[in-house]
């Protein structure tokens, strides 16, 4: 593994391995924030869909310059099976990886995985592929006389990244995540990223398939480490994750959020008056919690409706609605269309494990 400076738990966009030495890792007080109770961090991770739709295993020796997440909404993934390897990442930032690390683009963009800092990159579509199974294909640019042997390989996925109601989380994470530190908190991750780097390296018999379902998971510890260790330096309503008291407003609120929720049954549950919940609950998350209620059911709502495929109706009695019209007045209320138009637009859509080609 390397233990550069990017191999922090996060690599926030101010980071950059290639900065001066006296330059501190940007995650160093990422650690020491309070981190939400074990089962609060279950409840908000019960809705997580992250899963592999494209994967793309890439053997290139140098100098070489691949381009990745041209399209925009998609998570990427990448394994660093042989390295050295430079990451430059949507804002630029430069990151020096190493044999065995992983890290995760949770809201994706243009980026560029390099074999020198200053390298230029070239659209990863340009490349002739192969395909390997189903979801995975091959690039290999190995001029002939190159050492195979030296050649960097790296294993991709274009990932579809949803977190349900707690989809606010995806825009507050630094642009990079990666593996690190979560090895002394999770050293049952190592044998992963060793069967990654090796099944990368041989090519055996289904190493595809093994592939792409550790990348899935190795995706997912990483996720659930950073929401484990506080959210990083987010803030906002990820305070209320921290705040024990705040938290189990949440829990209760995405654990049941078709119920008529009341003020004062939140303040219940909160253990305190009606003004203090309020108060308190506007002051850390920016929204009254009659607000926050109804944006979590319409994020629901566009999950269930354009990913699920369930009914309207279905989806607007599991949220407590007396009526299709309440829900659909509602939900343009909130999102400024009908959910009608939202079925109509998610048929006509490509089918949801078809990413494009670019955003990989």
């Amino acid at each position: 593994m390397s233990t550069s400076p990017s191999s922090a738990f996060l690599s926030s966009t101010s980071q950059s391995s290639t900065s001066q030495s006296n330059a501190s890792p940007s995650t160093a007080s990422s650690l020491t924030h309070a981190s939400p109770p074990s089962d609060l961090v279950s409840e908000l991770l019960l809705g997580m869909r992250l899963s592999g739709v494209r994967y793309r295993r890439t053997q290139l020796a140098s100098p070489f310059g691949i381009t990745y997440g041209t399209s925009e909404g998609w998570a990427q993934f990448h394994f660093i099976a042989r390295g050295p390897v430079f990451l430059r990442s949507p804002a630029g930032v430069v990151h020096a990886l190493d044999t065995g690390d992983a890290l995760l683009l949770p809201r994706g963009g243009r980026h560029d995985l390099l074999s020198a800092p200053d390298q230029a990159g070239r659209d990863i579509t340009a490349f002739e592929t192969a395909t390997l199974c189903e979801s995975v294909s091959s690039v290999r640019a190995c001029p002939q006389g190159c050492c195979a042997e030296q050649a960097a390989v790296v294993f991709s996925g274009c990932m579809e990244f949803d977190l349900g109601g707690m989809h606010p989380l995806v825009t507050l994470m630094p642009e990079v995540m990666h593996v690190g530190t979560l090895l002394e908190r999770h050293p049952e991750i190592l044998p992963m990223l060793e069967a990654m780097e090796r099944e990368a390296r041989t090519e055996r018999a289904g190493f595809a398939g093994i592939l792409a379902r550790l990348a899935d998971v190795v995706s997912a510890f990483i996720v659930r480490g950073w929401v484990e260790c506080g959210c990083g330096d987010a803030a906002g309503w990820i305070e209320a994750l921290r705040d024990p008291r705040l938290g189990r407003v949440i829990a209760a609120v995405h654990r049941d959020p078709g119920r008529s929720w009341t003020v004062t049954e939140l303040a219940a549950v909160m253990g305190s008056s009606r003004s203090v919940f309020a108060e308190r609950f506007q002051n850390v998350t920016g929204m009254t919690p009659h607000r926050y209620v109804t944006e979590l059911r319409m994020q629901l709502a566009t999950q269930w409706i354009s990913k699920d495929r369930q009914s309207i109706e279905s989806v607007a009695h599991r949220l407590g609605y007396g009526s299709l019209a309440a829900f659909s007045r509602a939900y343009k209320r909130v999102t400024g269309q009908s959910p009608g138009t939202l079925r109509q637009a998610s048929a006509l859509a490509a089918p949801v494990h078809a990413a494009p080609a670019s955003a990989e």
